[in-house]
Parts: C-alpha cells; structure tokens; sequence
C-alpha cells in the first residue's frame, strides 16, 4: 500500500514508523526539513520537504497513484485543504484528516466533509479521542491504562502490582489452574522498564506492570485476585477546563452519573467558556497549583482529580499536589513518553498520553482488511488488534495450539457468536470469530500475514 503522511511531528512519524515498519511504501511531508531528514534517517521512508496542501508538493510525493493520505499537521486548514487537493487533483481514494478545532467537529456541520464538499473520509479529533481516553481511566480508577473491545464486552486494563497482591510469585500456568472459570489473560508485563509478553512459566512480581485482558462480567473478580478494589467517582476535580477538560466534564454531565464535577482554569477566557459551556458543573478561575484554590475546590474531600493543561510539568506537580492534598485517585496527561516512568515515583496513579491515544486512532481506521480495533501500548512498543477471522485465514480452522504465533504474539480472547471464550490450546477458531491478539511492534506484520488481512482492504 503507498501511503503518504503529512506532517512529521511526533504523530506522524509513529504512524510512518508503524506503516513502514510493516513493508508499506510511505512517503512523509512536512515543511521544516529536520522533521523530513529525522524520518528519512530513522525510518524506511521517503521525505518531501514543502508544504502539504500544495498541489506540486503533493505530486513530488507520488500522490498520482497513492492508495491513502493521512493529513496529520500541525494545522486544521492545512489538512483539510491537503485532503482536497489529494480527492480534486489526484484521485485519492482514502482520506484521514486530524482535526482540533471543535467548530469544524460540531455535528449539525457533518455534512462538510462528503465527497462533493470536502472530501474527507476519516476526521480524527484529538482532544475528543483523549477526553474518551479521560473517561475510560475515570471509570477504571484501579487501572493506570484501560481500552474496551469486542464492542464494549470486554477490557484491556493496565496493573500495577503491589506488596499486597495475592497472586505475587505465582506462575502465570499455575492462575489458569486456580481460577479455571474466569477468562482472564496476562498479555504483557512491563518490568524494570521492559515490556513483554510472558510465557506460561513466568511469574508476577511486585511492581511489574500487568496488562490483562478479560471480559467485563469477569472484571470485578479479576480485579479482587490481583488485589484491587473498584470504587465509584462521585466527586471530581479537573484541573484544566481547555477542550479537553470541558469535553470529560459534559461527558460527566450528559451521562447522567453521580458524579459532581468542579472545573479549574487558569485562563479566565476558557473559563468564561467552560462556565457558559456546562450547567451542573462548578468553575473555578485560578491556578491547579495553588493549595488555597484546590481546597475551595474540596480536594480533600474528590475522589478523584484529572490534570489536563497544556504543559506537562504542571499535569505532574497539579497531580502531585492533589494527592498531597488528600485525594486518592490522581490522572495526569503526559505529551512526553520520556516523563512516563516519572509517574510511579511521583504517586500519580494513572496517566493519559494523547499521542498514543491519537495513534492508535488512526491506526484503527488504516489497518488491513477485517481489523477491527487497534490500541497501541507504552511508547507505540506493542498493539492490542481485534480482527474478525476470514474464511481466507490460515488460522481459520485451526486449534490455538497449531497456529504457529510468533514468539511476542498472544491470544487475549475469542469471540463466537455472543460469548467470550478463554483462549485455550484446544480451542478451534473458526471462520467469523472474532479474536484479540497482542503483538510487540516487531511481530505486527507476522499477525497481519497470519490473518491474511491484506488481501481485501480495498
């Protein structure tokens, strides 16, 4: 597939890096050369330095016979006008665009983007993408990174280990044995900074971090073996009412819940906006770092907070603060993966990193053939990918244990029909199943092959 990416910053270069990675021809656009000559130098990709939505621009980068473009710059217009000029000029089949601003996402100007107007196929928002991301931690306060799939039926929930849990020093074949009846996966553990997947004779320790995989009637007691309680947020407290925070907020509003929301802004325009913006939900004009501020806002007494200001530093100290000053249930949004392994030193419990979320986004909507769903771990390290399995499959058919994964590849579950299975080395996945896998970043190519994805993509 010949793809070109527009824009080169730290989004589009972990989709070039996915998509080359994976025997694709890409080539990468981006007005500031350094951005080019950095993918050029690290990845198996071609680089055009020049702007996006110029017709020439677009030609130098073979748009003539380019099967998709992924509009990923830095700006709104530009983006929508390089998806115009890729249907107008040059054919373009598949169009992505990323887009912040939340004019151009308002519902009653959907119909913007058909062919005959500005022909765009996917819309990508970030900040929407990341407030769902706010939600999903919110909902799971025990995980520090959580995603559904099998349409909501089941869950990928991120662990951290501590001393008091049950299963510590306990093989993971030894689990299946205790718990035979509860369809939960060990998918990979993070140790010492270094993610995994285990094999059935590996155990867990205290302080790895564990992702699990398991279907959402089974959650509550898989929480309860690995030494977690689940407990409901009836009071939050947001420091940052910029889209992000004002979309967690109405979303809080809209559903319904209990739960009572009070907004934090240092800009007093966003602010005003907030204000004007949410009915139930009380905002506070100041800085999330002042203790003055975050008592007015009864912190002591949140079950929650969520930091989501621009600037990462500040998410990390208002985080901080928060939990020092009696709440015990802190998320903050991290930009920079290098600040990652701060969180667990600092105390904050779970984080949120937007360009991850982004990326898996759009990968969700690039992927080959019957692929369903895409989440991407850690610093694009790994994906959890949810396929429906084709009659073309040369899995379909076969028992797990005559499929011949690769070694970083593991079965999450299977779906047939309406019920969850536990994979198994019995177990014979047929023709319309639907199965999740975790793959390390290596080994994503060999799961697409297994899958025999890319013989109907278009």
């Amino acid at each position: 597939m010949k793809v070109i990416i527009c824009g080169a910053g730290q989004v589009g270069w972990q989709i070039a890096r996915h998509l080359s990675g994976e025997r694709n021809d890409v080539t990468v656009v981006d007005n500031n050369p350094d951005l080019v000559r950095r993918a050029t130098d690290t990845l198996d990709v071609q680089g055009i330095a020049g702007f996006a939505s110029y017709p020439d621009v677009l030609d130098r980068a073979g748009a003539r016979d380019a099967d998709m473009i992924i509009a990923a710059t830095y700006s709104d217009e530009v983006n929508m006008v390089t998806c115009q000029v890729a249907h107008s000029v040059f054919s373009v089949e598949r169009k992505i665009a990323r887009l912040r601003s939340q004019s151009y996402l308002t519902a009653i100007y959907s119909d913007l983007y058909r062919r005959d107007h500005m022909p765009i196929d996917v819309v990508i928002s970030p900040e929407r993408e990341v407030a769902e991301a706010a939600m999903r931690r919110l909902g799971s306060p025990a995980a520090f990174d959580t995603e559904m799939f099998l349409a909501g039926k089941a869950q990928l929930m991120g662990l951290r280990l501590e001393e008091d849990c049950p299963v510590l020093n306990t093989p993971l074949r030894q689990l299946s044995d205790l718990f035979s009846t509860l369809r939960v996966v060990v998918l990979a553990i993070r140790r010492e900074g270094r993610l995994f997947a285990p094999e059935a004779g590996d155990q867990l320790f205290e302080g790895d971090e564990a992702y699990i995989f398991a279907p959402l009637e089974d959650i509550p007691r898989t929480l309860d073996v690995f030494g977690k309680t689940q407990n409901n947020q009836e009071r939050l407290v947001i420091v940052g009412g910029g889209n992000i925070g004002l979309a967690v907020a109405q979303a809080c509003e809209e559903r319904g819940t209990r739960t009572r929301t009070k907004v934090i802004e240092r800009d007093r325009h966003n602010a005003e906006r907030a204000a004007d913006a949410l009915e139930r939900t009380i905002v506070l004009h100041g800085d999330g770092l002042d203790s003055a501020l975050l008592s007015e806002a009864g912190i002591a007494r949140a079950d929650a907070t969520l930091t989501v200001t621009d600037d990462d530093k500040t998410n990390m100290l208002a985080a901080v603060r928060a939990k020092a000053e009696g709440c015990p249930f802190a998320i903050a949004l991290i930009n920079d993966p290098t600040l990652i392994p701060l969180m667990e030193p600092l105390g904050i419990d779970a984080y949120i990193n937007p360009r991850a979320t982004t990326v898996s986004s759009i990968l969700r909507h690039i992927r080959h053939g019957r692929v369903r769903s895409v989440y991407s771990i850690g610093d694009a390290e790994a994906e959890v990918i949810e396929a429906e399995v084709m009659s073309t499959s040369g899995i379909a058919g076969s028992t797990i244990r005559e499929i011949d994964f690769p070694e970083g590849v593991l079965v999450g579950g299977i779906q047939k029909g309406s019920k969850i299975h536990k994979p198994t080395g019995g177990l014979r996945i047929d023709a319309g199943d639907v199965i999740v896998l975790f793959a390390m970043s290596d080994d994503v190519a060999k799961v697409e092959q297994l899958l025999q994805v890319s013989i109907d993509f278009f």
